[in-house]
């Protein structure tokens, strides 16, 4: 099981790889948290300093993708609930969506 970390947890870690000329692994080692995750950190925080690769996503815009999609997924299931409401109220119309009507 994953713990999770502050924010402010993390940035320190990065901070604490990129001004010590340490490896991630032996940061994380002291630090206690996985290697894996630490070197995660490190280079998003690059890709957040503008430093990545042509076409990563930037924590603030993951963080948009990650809203954006759950409001697409609560918009279909409140559109699903309407459509069986609709074929509930006006049986005749079953089936229908209304589209170009």
């Amino acid at each position: 099981m994953s713990k999770r970390y502050t924010a402010e947890f993390k940035r320190d870690a990065v901070e604490l790889v990129r001004s010590s000329g340490r490896t991630p692994t032996e940061v994380a080692r002291e630090l206690g948290v996985s290697a894996e995750g630490l070197r995660n950190w490190v280079n998003q925080a690059k890709i957040d300093r503008g430093e990545g690769p042509a076409g990563a996503l930037t924590s603030d815009e993951r963080e948009e993708l990650r809203r954006i999609r759950k409001e697409n997924a609560d918009l279909r299931k409140a559109n699903e609930i309407l459509v069986k409401a609709a074929a509930f109220v006006c049986p005749e119309r079953k089936g229908a969506t209304g589209v170009g009507r």
